[in-house]
Parts: C-alpha cells; sequence; structure tokens
C-alpha cells in the first residue's frame, strides 16, 4: 500500500508539474485506480517515445535516401543542386511533400492519379457520411424538441397533481376533524340522555307525559273525531223535528254534557302534545 502510495504521488507530481496536486481521498479504492493510470500511463509514455525514437529514425532514412536518389537524379541529368533555379526548387519541394502527403512511392502521373482518386473518393464518403449525420442530427433535434415538450408537460401534470393531492388531504383532514366532532358530540348526547333518562326513573316520571304517550293520545283523539263524524250523520234526520220539550231539554243536556267530556278531553291531548 505505501509502495502504491509513493507511485501514485510521483505520478501526480510529474503530471501537474509546478501546478499543486488537487487533494483527494487516500483510501484503498482510490489509490487502486491512480496506481493503474499511473502504470497504463506509463506505459504509453514508454510506447510514444519508442514510436517517437522509430519515426525519428525512418525520418533520417528518408531524408538520406531522398539525398541520394537526388544526386543520383541531378548526376543522371547533369545538372546539381545549385544550378536549378528557385521556383524549379520549390516546385520539386512541393512535389516531394504532395508525394510524402499522398504516401506514394514515386513522383509518377501513375502513381498520384490513384492517390488522387483514393482521396476523392474519401472526400465523397465524408461528405455522404456528414449528409447521413445531419440528417441523423435534424431528427435528434426533433426527438428532443418533443421530448422536452412531453417533459414540460409531464411536469406540469405532476405539479397538478400534487397540487390536487394536497388539496384532497387538507379535505380529508377536515372531514376527520368533522368527524372526530359528530363522534364526541353524539358521544355527548347519548351521555346527555342516558343521564336524563335516569333522572326520570329517579323522579318517577308518569309515562302518560313522555313524547311517544302524546303523540298515542293524538292519535286516539284523531280517531275518535273519525268515529263522532258517522254518528252526527246519524242525528242530521232527526234535527229538524219537533221533540218533546222535556225530553230534548234532556238529551240537549245530555249531549251537552258529552261534548263538554269530548271536548275537554281533546283540550288536555292537545294540551299534552304542545
Amino acid at each position: 500500500m505505501c509502495e502504491k502510495i509513493s507511485k501514485v504521488n510521483s505520478w501526480l507530481s510529474e503530471v501537474f508539474g509546478d501546478q499543486p496536486v488537487p487533494h483527494f481521498e487516500v483510501n484503498t479504492r482510490t489509490v487502486d485506480i491512480l496506481f493503474q493510470l499511473a502504470q497504463s500511463s506509463e506505459a504509453r509514455c514508454r510506447d510514444t517515445a519508442l514510436l517517437s525514437e522509430d519515426l525519428k529514425q525512418k525520418a533520417s532514412e528518408y531524408q538520406a535516401e531522398g539525398a541520394h536518389i537526388r544526386d543520383v537524379l541531378l548526376q543522371g541529368v547533369g545538372l546539381s543542386c545549385s544550378s536549378v533555379s528557385k521556383p524549379a526548387s520549390d516546385y520539386l519541394s512541393a512535389l516531394v511533400d504532395n508525394a510524402m502527403v499522398l504516401g506514394v512511392r514515386d513522383t509518377s502521373l501513375s502513381s498520384f492519379m490513384p492517390a488522387v482518386n483514393n482521396l476523392t473518393n474519401e472526400l465523397l464518403e465524408e461528405e455522404k457520411s456528414n449528409r447521413r449525420l445531419e440528417r441523423e442530427l435534424r431528427a435528434l433535434r426533433k426527438r428532443l424538441g418533443t421530448t422536452l415538450v412531453l417533459r414540460s408537460n409531464l411536469q406540469e401534470d405532476v405539479n397538478q397533481t400534487i397540487k390536487y393531492q394536497s388539496v384532497e388531504s387538507a379535505k380529508a383532514e377536515e372531514r376527520m376533524l368533522n368527524m372526530d366532532f359528530v363522534r364526541a358530540k353524539t358521544k355527548e348526547l347519548s351521555s346527555r340522555r342516558e343521564r336524563a333518562e335516569a333522572q326520570l326513573v329517579s323522579r318517577n316520571m308518569n309515562k302518560s307525559l313522555t313524547h311517544q304517550a302524546i303523540v298515542q293520545l293524538s292519535e286516539e283523539a284523531t280517531a275518535l273525531k273519525q268515529e263522532i263524524i258517522p254518528l252526527k250523520n246519524k242525528l242530521k234526520p232527526y234535527m229538524d223535528l219537533s221533540p218533546s220539550p222535556s225530553l230534548a231539554q234532556v238529551k240537549i243536556e245530555e249531549a251537552k254534557r258529552e261534548l263538554a267530556a269530548i271536548g275537554s278531553q281533546l283540550q288536555m291531548n292537545i294540551d299534552l302534545e304542545l
């Protein structure tokens, strides 16, 4: 573990140079990750150094070969470097640079044409790929716009749902409070009714004064009224006869007493009902 930490610190110092190394949490996981990165970086640096050396060596070899070929060509045509004009030298340098860029073996037209055709084909393929990528990008932008609109709608629906839930929760809480109040009130009224019934029982209250008894008396009074109606109808034919004064007087007194008794009973029932 200590060896890994020292290796990591050394690698971080080399990476950041004069700048301070950022603070990081030292634990087994972070040290292992940084140690693996250090090893990968060092391996990549070694590979890069080897590749650079190889390229330098190849460049020197190419330069030597180019100088040799130049000398051979100049000697073959009877020319020297001093006898070539500057524009011609520039043209030759440009031709060599183009040949190196195209990766051809020589500067003949038969080597340049296939290389130029290959570059043209690659350019056409790249343009075709760019057009395809642009179409895909437009489609992605369109889908992104639709997705953003859908997300906005969903967010609005979520906000409305949350608001509705809060309102319904407040209503439910209010209903629960009302139910609790009703239960408490019902319990209180039941307790008061039981106490009132107990007080009435303790005071030996007459059952005829209860609401049920009064209702029953009212029904009986109504029934008596209905019974009187046919009796009155039976007496109606005899009302026009001239009775004996004494007998009539007796009947009148009896009828008055009966009517007075019925009236007093009715009045008592009405008073009791009230």
